[in-house]
């Protein structure tokens, strides 16, 4: 019984795994057999352009994140001034805005149509050519979204290895004469090294996997790459290898955030708060310019002029196609929560009960998805669902005379299996979290009475990991709503969402009707901010158990 429920499990995550073995398994075999046709062209012409475009991105990026992320979780947590009890949770804001939105709002603030450069115009005089600008359809104006709208991944695992670190040490500091920024720079950078590290990583892995911005701005990295070997040249096989170069740079970075957390159980544990620097005057209010600048920039101006499109498009509100589209977003999205968090409750469950190393292997590998772009994953379901389809074709017609037509390739099916693989981790991690606040004497109890691993599971656990559930289906259901590249090239014909649309209408340059399905997406991407930002409060007010930085999946 135990070894037919371990064999399910393993079956079921490699399964899982099969975009991954199929992207690495054409890139290796096409490596091993010389067929270097298309990758030599690649190299000869645009692959050195998209490794210099994609590492000048992430170098930018991670400059920006860590710089925004890191000073405002140090102000916030470390030092008092006006406003800083509401900046610490509303700093977050910025992960409920999708990086393509915010690129689409500031390009049509910036742009020469725009309203900045009009007012420029009006009031000087001026006319095209007369005055310079920058250019936010640039490799600089994406570093900046991205910068603005990925920074609360630093700035949340940074603040909470501030909080951890150990009163005496800041205060002993303190004792020596050293001032605020001679604390963070000499005691309390070096302390938070790997948090920082950890959420630089996940920033970056959310910049390779971006697909939007990158395309919006015309900056050729692999990801757009991806596309134009796909549907400009045609070559699926010539799409597989890009991807599972940029498969390999995410494992790279995987890597680099492992290594980065191996020490983390060593940092001292936090045994009261440090008292906070009480800044006055300027030094006050220029604290709160640093920490309000970027949730303007991320958040607030964004959110603004979607508002602003979405009420001068007010008339989209009430049309059928609108409402259709959304209801196609949000019934994909409550699907695939349902899917992914009932797997992931079958897997967490199956590692409780079975804690071989078979099961902890596999249950892990199950969760890469997340940081794999969803572009890759797309790519490597398409060619084994294809083959599955050929071969389903052919038996029906030999054994009824009938083409049933693509039964996997295009539809539904293909895109709810590309959300499992991507958004497993999101709910694996917040069911085993709940889990493991269950004791195993529980479990024992129950079997002592005569229950089966299935009873314990509906009548003890699943009512105690309510709240768990609820969270995961939550996240999940956000995520799914905004995710654009997977969902670009797996949808079914004619089948749209509120992310397709938005990215459609920019890409006709037809902003302002971008406004509403954008809006609706970032009103939605509020709630799970609003349930970090919550915990992240309580969490504050509660005693430290035990020293572990936890991975954020927003």
């Amino acid at each position: 019984m135990q070894r037919g429920r371990q064999a399910s499990l393993i079956i079921a995550a490699l399964l899982i795994g099969v975009p991954l073995f199929v992207v690495l398994g054409v890139t290796l075999g096409d490596s091993l057999s010389g067929d270097h046709a298309t990758l030599s062209h690649l190299w000869q012409t645009v692959i050195p352009e998209y490794i210099s475009h994609s590492l000048l991105l992430m170098f930018g990026v991670a400059t920006g994140v860590i710089s925004i992320g890191v000073t405002t979780a140090w102000l916030t947590t470390s030092c008092r001034f006006p406003g800083q009890q509401l900046l610490s949770w509303a700093l977050l804001l910025p992960l409920a805005m999708p990086a393509y939105i915010t690129a689409y709002t500031y390009t049509g603030m910036l742009d020469f149509a725009g309203p900045v450069q009009s007012l420029i115009r009006d009031l000087s005089g001026w006319g095209y050519g007369d005055y310079w600008f920058p250019q936010i359809r640039s490799l600089g104006g994406a570093i900046l979204m991205l910068s603005l709208v990925l920074y609360p991944y630093v700035y949340l695992i940074s603040r909470a290895a501030f909080l951890q670190q150990s009163a005496t040490t800041l205060e002993a500091g303190r004792s020596l004469g050293l001032t605020p920024w001679q604390c963070f720079f000499r005691l309390a950078l070096p302390l938070a090294r790997p948090a920082i590290v950890t959420g630089a990583t996940l920033a970056l892995m959310e910049t390779l996997a971006d697909y939007g911005t990158v395309q919006y701005f015309g900056v050729t990295t692999f990801t757009t790459g991806i596309f134009r070997t796909w549907y400009g040249l045609g070559d699926l096989n010539g799409a597989i290898q890009l991807a599972g170069m940029l498969l390999l740079a995410v494992i790279a970075l995987i890597l680099i955030e492992r290594w980065s957390r191996r020490q983390a159980r060593y940092d001292q544990a936090r045994q009261r708060p440090a008292e906070a620097f009480q800044l006055r005057g300027g030094k006050a209010w220029l604290a709160a310019i640093v920490c309000w600048l970027p949730l303007a920039l991320g958040f607030i101006l964004p959110a603004l002029q979607l508002a602003a499109w979405s009420i001068e498009r007010a008339e989209i509100w009430t049309q059928a196609s609108f409402w259709e589209i959304t209801w196609n977003s949000f019934a994909l999205a409550f699907i695939a929560a349902l899917i992914v968090v009932s797997i992931a409750l079958w897997l967490a469950y199956g590692r409780r009960q079975l804690p071989t190393a078979a099961v902890r292997i596999s249950v892990q590998f199950a969760g890469l998805g997340y940081a794999i772009p969803g572009l890759v994953i797309a790519v490597g379901l398409l060619l084994p669902l294809t083959q599955v389809d050929h071969l389903l074709i052919a038996a029906s017609e030999r054994w009824f005379n009938y083409n049933p037509g693509l039964l996997l390739t295009g539809t539904l099916f293909s895109l709810l299996f590309a959300y499992t693989v991507r958004f497993l981790s999101v709910s694996l991690q917040t069911i085993q979290a709940g889990l493991s606040e269950i004791r195993p004497s529980m479990d024992e109890a129950a079997q002592i009475q005569g229950y089966r691993p299935l009873q314990i599971l509906r009548r003890i656990h699943i009512p105690l990991l309510r709240p768990s559930v609820l969270t995961a289906l939550i996240l999940v259901g956000v995520d799914v709503l905004k995710e654009l590249p997977a969902t670009l090239v797996l949808r079914p014909f004619d089948f749209n969402t509120l992310a397709v649309r938005a990215y459609e209408m920019a890409g006709d340059e037809r902003l302002a009707d971008a406004g509403p399905p954008a809006l609706m997406m970032v009103l939605v991407g509020l709630i799970p901010v609003i349930l970090l930002s919550r915990a992240m409060v309580k969490s504050q007010h509660q005693p430290h158990k035990e020293q572990e930085f936890v991975t954020p999946r927003a």
